[in-house]
């Protein structure tokens, strides 16, 4: 009972000594938990909210639950679980960063919803909508970004190993309009071409 009220530890559920002795019990423990009733001081949890709230905006403050990356011991820590999301957290506290994931297995919140499917929450059709002075930004946008940067990542490693890309006149055209931009940048420092004291 320390062990469950000590700071840190408000993640697990006491467990009864009878069942913990019980050879039978034990039988299969790894692929099958066959008590889901000691998974009820865990679902009053998940409702309070005990193990968290979601901090993305648009799940507004859904519980999160406590999962496993790896159902192997000591291989990674607990991680928080958004149902609404689907999405996994680190948890806040540094205390509770120490758990093992183990000890709630990588399947564990999935039982929970399959046990009890009234639990799953609708998943939100709320999108976040990027705004430039309250215009909505093109789609297209970011996509333009993406293949501008990936393009002259490619350019300049196949400048590195010295390939020809077939782009020549256009990267030397860019290098052209790159020097003309710093120029332009040092004039428009102060206008005459000198950098103010």
């Amino acid at each position: 009972m320390q062990f469950i009220s000590s700071r840190g530890n408000e993640y697990f559920c006491e467990i009864d000594e009878d069942y913990l002795t019980d050879r039978f019990n034990l039988t299969g423990l790894n692929t099958e938990v066959q008590y889901y009733q000691y998974a009820l001081d865990l679902l009053d949890k998940y409702k309070k909210a005990e193990f968290g709230k979601c901090p993305r905006v648009n799940c507004h403050s859904h519980p999160l639950l406590p999962m496993g990356l790896s159902d192997v011991p000591n291989v990674k820590p607990v991680k928080l679980f958004c149902a609404r999301c689907e999405d996994i957290y680190n948890p806040k506290s540094s205390r509770h960063a120490t758990i093992d994931g183990a000890y709630f297995g990588t399947s564990f919140h999935n039982i929970i919803f399959q046990v009890y499917p009234a639990l799953i929450p609708t998943k939100t059709m709320e999108r976040y909508v990027p705004r430039v002075y309250g215009f909505k930004v093109h789609a297209s946008a970011a996509l333009v970004r993406w293949q501008c940067v990936r393009r002259d990542e490619m350019r300049r490693r196949l400048r590195k190993l010295e390939i020809d890309s077939g782009f020549g006149v256009e990267e030397d055209a860019d290098d052209d309009d790159d020097e003309a931009d710093e120029d332009l940048e040092f004039e428009a420092v102060d206008g005459r071409g000198v950098m103010p004291i």
